[in-house]
């Protein structure tokens, strides 16, 4: 592969669109030293505020910029593009742009292999390379994200922006309670907290009987802001309880959260917000898009902003992937606008969500959405003929007082006929006559589909502190079956 080219800093534009947006410069360039004055609502008022229009004439501009130096840099994006009959002289518009040809993950996966260790998509040169990144690999090959240390800073600037809008200041204490690992998440979470000057405390989690350390190096540290999953934080509730600890009193004033659906269902949140006492933030896209918290909230509600100018994000029809109109439900489309050593262009999620159109009234002018990623395509599951979503009924039972902290899905199929199954932990001392009836009617009603919930006693499942996996689809054990024994 050739040595890429790295392209000299300048401006985007001198005096067109863009030139009156705090900081933006490509390649990307910030101040280290800038952070608001504590009071200040915005950490750049004019870029955040600014009419939404007026930004996508900015975020055009970038974008063709962006591609220009992927065809110069990247021999997968070159040979993509000409392959589609395309060339980055052809984008004159964001409507033009909608038609570039997404990637996907698989094909990341297959180019790495083809090139290791980053892929014929890193458009910096491999010594520019200092901090490496990655999926686990656990469901196949793993992910290798190689991240400059331009990019490195970038994705802290990005972090302190997002966090700064959920009120998190200098003067906090922000525990992050997932693993420090290959896990982006976690070291997004760090960068944000440390640029934007708060005191970091980067605890991890997955270890053994690590969550009731958590609860004594919490109210050890005074912190005051925890960073993890829903899950994770359902979790550190329970145990705290255990422990005769209120969690209300361990002090926190603020949870964000990503990796998995939660922090914008009414249920969990609901059930978060109770335990701590405080307020609860949603956050997080994808680890290969990273700054992965472009999609943040921006006020104590439910829901994301699509910070446009760091990830320009399209919300698309999963089968023509083509942009869908606002109020639309859709799977999202990242392009990244800050990094140069790997990065994504119309790069296909597979998440599921539904977006809004911009509003002054939300503070910021970036396209909103109100149930934040809500689920994976990937996910989904079909039985009797309607496609289910594990998140709507995670939804249901533990919206339910009598809810016991855990639950399994599991999906079998008894003759021809598939049988959904939700396994429900109950409360101590809760009366069972007629409650799991009424669960059961419930999710009939949200599923479209016959639901048997099957009361069993708290404590039956193991508890997560990272990600839950709650559903069992024992259909493909029996397929499995079937095709070893078939003649």
């Amino acid at each position: 592969m050739a040595r890429p080219v790295t392209v000299p800093a300048t401006r985007d534009t001198a005096a067109g669109p863009g030139a009156d947006m705090e900081q933006w410069s490509w390649p990307p360039r910030y101040d280290e030293s800038y952070r608001p004055p504590e009071h200040q609502r915005h950490w750049f008022p004019h870029r955040e505020t600014m009419p939404a229009e007026r930004r996508d004439e900015a975020i055009l501009g970038r974008i063709r910029r962006l591609m220009d130096y992927a065809w110069d840099n990247s021999p997968f994006y070159r040979r993509k593009w000409s392959d589609a009959g395309l060339h980055p002289r052809d984008i004159r518009s964001l409507a033009d742009f909608g038609a570039v040809p997404v990637v996907r993950k698989d094909e990341l996966r297959a180019d790495q292999a083809a090139h290791e260790p980053f892929g014929s998509y890193l458009c910096v040169p491999p010594d520019e390379v200092k901090h490496v990144n990655g999926t686990s690999g656990t469901t196949g090959r793993p992910t290798a994200f190689g991240i400059s240390e331009r990019d490195w800073r970038s994705v802290a600037n990005a972090h302190a922006r997002v966090m700064w809008a959920m009120g998190i200041r200098p003067h906090d204490t922000v525990l992050v309670g997932s693993p420090l690992s290959l896990y982006w998440g976690s070291w997004g979470a760090y960068l944000g907290a440390e640029r934007l000057g708060a005191r970091v405390f980067p605890f991890g989690a997955g270890v053994a009987g690590q969550t009731a350390r958590t609860v004594l190096w919490m109210r050890q540290m005074g912190v005051t802001v925890f960073y993890g999953t829903p899950s994770y934080a359902l979790r550190l509730a329970e145990v705290a309880t255990e422990q005769g600890v209120d969690p209300a009193e361990l002090g926190l004033r603020k949870l964000f959260f990503s990796g998995e659906p939660g922090a914008s269902i009414p249920s969990i949140r609901g059930r978060i917000e109770t335990a701590f006492g405080a307020q609860v933030y949603d956050s997080g896209s994808m680890a290969e898009v990273s700054p992965w918290m472009h999609l943040g909230a921006g006020a104590d509600e439910p829901g994301v902003l699509c910070w446009q100018d760091l990830v320009y994000t399209e919300v698309c029809d999963p089968a023509t992937l083509r942009r869908v109109p606002y109020g639309s439900e859709g799977t999202p489309v990242y392009t990244t606008l800050e990094r140069t050593s790997q990065p994504m262009i119309r790069l296909l999620s597979n998440d599921l969500t539904r977006w809004e159109a911009p509003s002054v009234e939300r503070g910021r002018t970036y396209p909103f959405l109100p149930r934040g990623i809500y689920g994976r395509i990937d996910d989904m599951f079909i039985v009797r003929g309607e496609n289910i979503y594990p998140a709507a009924i995670d939804e249901v039972v533990m919206s339910d007082p009598g809810y016991g902290g855990e639950h399994r899905i599991v999906i079998s199929r008894m003759d021809t006929m598939d049988s959904l199954v939700v396994q429900v932990e109950h409360q101590p001392g809760q009366r069972l006559d007629g409650w799991a009836d009424g669960l059961s009617e419930r999710l009939r009603r949200v599923l479209g589909v016959g639901a048997t919930v099957v009361p069993v006693g708290r404590g039956t499942f193991e508890r997560t502190e990272f990600k839950a996996r709650r559903v069992l689809d024992d259909r493909d054990l029996l397929r499995s079956l079937s095709s070893e024994s078939a003649p």
